[in-house]
């Protein structure tokens, strides 16, 4: 999901999990078109359930754009070599417009100043804003017919930006990855998207991969409802895994790697505003770092920990 400079990166995102997967709601209804999977059918987002969408008219302040603000706490992220936990603020948005599928976040760092030695963030020269955005364009709704082939019900052009306004250049990074995406249908109550992208590095960090075409990304999005509840409320099971490849980092750096996986698994318990969410999160050699290389940025040797378990829990709003 998200952490500052170094250990802040895409999740997804990680609400970028109370909705991480959460995306799209909006009907669409468009003649002389065989429809689009409707947005509780498509994985992209993360609270893509029926129950994620609004239950009735003038719940939220939009019948298609969907908002929430939540506050999150995380522990043990990885997307660097010294694991970072932090307390911060998460804006994040969801829908579906014509051929537009919108999912994005924008997260306000270490707002109450709170967080491990590694973190930084708005009050300590670190990062004041780190965010990510996911649209997707549907081809089938622009071409005006079904595309489907066999499982894949529907065909995108996916994108994938991630920004950390870092302090200064070194602490900055800005990534686009741009591909190709599809929701696939799995004859059961798992709604599940998948998308390829290709990655280029503007800023990361000062690594030697800055302003260059370096990698791909495979993307897997799956979400399953869990059960309704006589209070209103619904628990819903999202994950998400993301594995990069073919990075050249490792070429010039033996503590990187040409690989990264991460995988995402949430719980969210939502009502029709209010939102609970408990997430653990699998790093393998997160950010491409080379789990237990030694390294040193200045306070001393240490070996790097990108390997391992990270946890996140928050509570928003949604409106």
């Amino acid at each position: 999901m998200h952490a500052a400079s170094l250990l802040r990166a895409p999740f997804a995102r990680t609400f970028a999990v109370s909705l991480l997967l959460t995306g799209v709601t909006g009907v669409l209804s468009h003649t002389a078109l065989a429809q689009p999977a409707q947005p509780e059918e498509s994985a992209q987002g993360e609270t893509l359930s029926p129950e994620a969408s609004p239950p009735k008219e003038g719940a939220y302040l939009s019948d298609w754009y969907n908002q929430d603000l939540t506050l999150i706490g995380s522990k043990d992220i990885s997307f660097g070599p010294q694991p970072a936990d932090d307390i911060y603020l998460e804006y994040e948005y969801f829908g579906r417009k014509g051929p537009f599928e919108l999912y994005g976040y924008v997260d306000i760092p270490k707002i109450f100043n709170i967080g491990n030695s590694h973190d930084k963030g708005v009050w300590d020269h670190g990062s004041p804003v780190f965010m990510e955005h996911e649209p997707r364009i549907s081809i089938d709704y622009l071409a005006g017919r079904s595309l489907a082939i066999g499982p894949f019900k529907e065909w995108y052009v996916a994108f994938d930006w991630i920004y950390d306004h870092g302090s200064r250049k070194e602490n900055r990074a800005n990534t686009l990855y741009s591909g190709l995406g599809t929701d696939i249908d799995t004859h059961s109550r798992v709604n599940l998207s998948a998308n390829l992208y290709g990655r280029y590095q503007w800023e990361n960090y000062g690594a030697s991969n800055e302003y260059s075409w370096d990698g791909y990304r495979a993307q897997l999005k799956y979400i399953v409802p869990i059960d309704k509840f006589s209070n209103g409320a619904s628990l819903t099971y999202i994950g998400f895994t993301n594995f990069d490849f073919g990075s050249d980092l490792h070429k010039d750096n033996p503590a990187r790697t040409a690989n990264a996986t991460v995988a995402t698994n949430v719980l969210l318990y939502s009502f029709t505003h209010l939102r609970f969410t408990l997430v653990g999160r699998y790093f393998h050699n997160g950010g491409n770092w080379e789990d237990g290389s030694e390294l040193n940025f200045g306070d001393g040797n240490f070996r790097a920990r990108s390997n391992g378990w990270g946890y996140y829990a928050g509570i928003g709003y949604q409106f």
